[in-house]
């Protein structure tokens, strides 16, 4: 049966060409979709490193363009006076909150010259309390720290694989700056399992912590993070600016719970998919209604034929299996076709990790099971309606 339907498919072979080119481009549009929507739950499910809950997050706005550092005593005056609120729970300094869109990275090099491109983030020891940062190898930064040569820093388990792979990470150093002169040495005292700053739908980064050394290097921390008690209402905002306007009236400061972060960056980032997946709908549809149309008029072509082979005793439900046998050889032609091409998307690595194996492997069969559902449904009813005829009328059939 087979072996004929193939033969029947190759005599048929220029007319069921632009018939298997349209399943073709089909497939390669439901294996897009398909790929970017795995992928955005492949990155959901992974581990977000923190924990925002009952977090808020102030911004300083100095008024210097970030041009005068600040020293321990401002740090000091700060964290004391907002630790007096009742509802706050903890307090920590840091470059730039987590949903934030800033960026600050640097090509990091051990002494072996290995480099590899990593996220920095200045922050304070009492970071993981404020965040729930677990650390899973070594420690945080602390008072040990205090007079190290070396400039302490906790890296994630992404960085340690990239940088240290086969080795222990904790121990290790590594440098920043183009040249010997300019280059800063740091040393990994602890590793962290995960930190994504961008949030859940954000793909996983290098990332080093650096600590917090107010006066002593070329960047601040002028983001405060605040651990406050559950449930504390939006109206806390105006107390705690109050309280910051007590310590430095001179200075301006935005205000953000971490959760109002977390649902701007989500929609910002969710919008082009939707936009993506309407325009994508559409054109399935569209494609759905021209295999329809194509199989309708190959159907209908070959109703003589059909009604020759009733009049030589074939039934109806032979008719019908055919039909439906035929097309699912036409899509599984034009699929295997398309797996031949997209194939070389994650052998060559030009999308990298967005187009993972894992990935691939999900899409192709989604979209393999989509395709074949479009053709079983694009397939039913030309086949039914050929199926029905007589021989008589098919044989007359013009």
């Amino acid at each position: 049966m087979f072996r004929h339907l193939l033969k029947l498919t190759w005599k048929r072979k220029s007319r069921n060409l632009m018939l298997s080119l349209e399943i073709l481009l089909a497939f390669a549009i439901v294996f897009a979709v398909a790929a970017c929507a795995v992928r955005y739950a492949q990155l959901y499910a992974m581990p977000l490193g923190f924990d925002g809950t009952d977090v808020w997050s102030v911004n300083i706005q100095a008024g210097d363009d970030g041009q005068k550092r600040f020293d321990d005593s401002t740090y000091d005056s700060l964290r004391r006076g907002l630790a007096e609120l009742p509802e706050v729970r903890a307090v920590a300094f840091m470059s730039f909150e987590p949903y934030s869109r800033s960026t600050m990275t640097s090509d990091l090099r051990r002494a072996n010259g290995k480099s590899v491109d990593t996220d920095l983030l200045e922050a304070d020891d009492t970071l993981p309390a404020t965040l729930g940062l677990h650390v899973v190898e070594g420690r945080w930064f602390s008072a040990l720290d205090n007079g190290s040569a070396d400039r302490p820093a906790v890296i994630n388990r992404r960085m340690a694989d990239a940088m240290f792979a086969g080795e222990r990470a904790v121990g290790q150093r590594f440098s920043d700056g183009e040249s010997a002169k300019d280059s800063i040495s740091y040393r990994v005292v602890g590793v962290v399992d995960a930190y994504r700053p961008k949030g859940e739908l954000s793909a996983p980064v290098n990332l080093a912590f650096l600590r917090l050394a107010p006066g002593k290097n070329g960047r601040d921390a002028r983001t405060i993070l605040l651990k406050v008690k559950p449930g504390t209402e939006r109206s806390f905002e105006a107390s705690l600016n109050r309280r910051l306007k007590l310590i430095r009236n001179d200075w301006s400061f935005q205000i953000s719970p971490l959760s109002s972060s977390r649902a701007g960056m989500l929609k910002s980032q969710t919008t082009p998919l939707v936009v993506v997946a309407v325009i994508a709908a559409f054109m399935l549809l569209m494609v759905a209604f021209g295999l329809f149309g194509a199989l309708w008029q190959n159907t209908t072509q070959r109703i003589p034929e059909i009604g020759l082979r009733r009049a030589v005793g074939a039934s109806a439900a032979s008719i019908y299996r055919q039909i439906v046998a035929e097309q699912f050889l036409l899509s599984s032609i034009a699929i295997a076709a398309g797996l031949a091409l997209l194939v070389q998307l994650p052998v060559t690595g030009v999308l990298g990790e967005s187009l993972n194996w894992t990935v691939f492997t999900t899409a192709a069969l989604l979209s393999m099971a989509l395709i074949y559902l479009i053709s079983l449904l694009c397939a039913v009813y030309p086949g039914w309606r050929a199926s029905r005829l007589s021989p008589t009328e098919a044989l007359h059939y013009e």
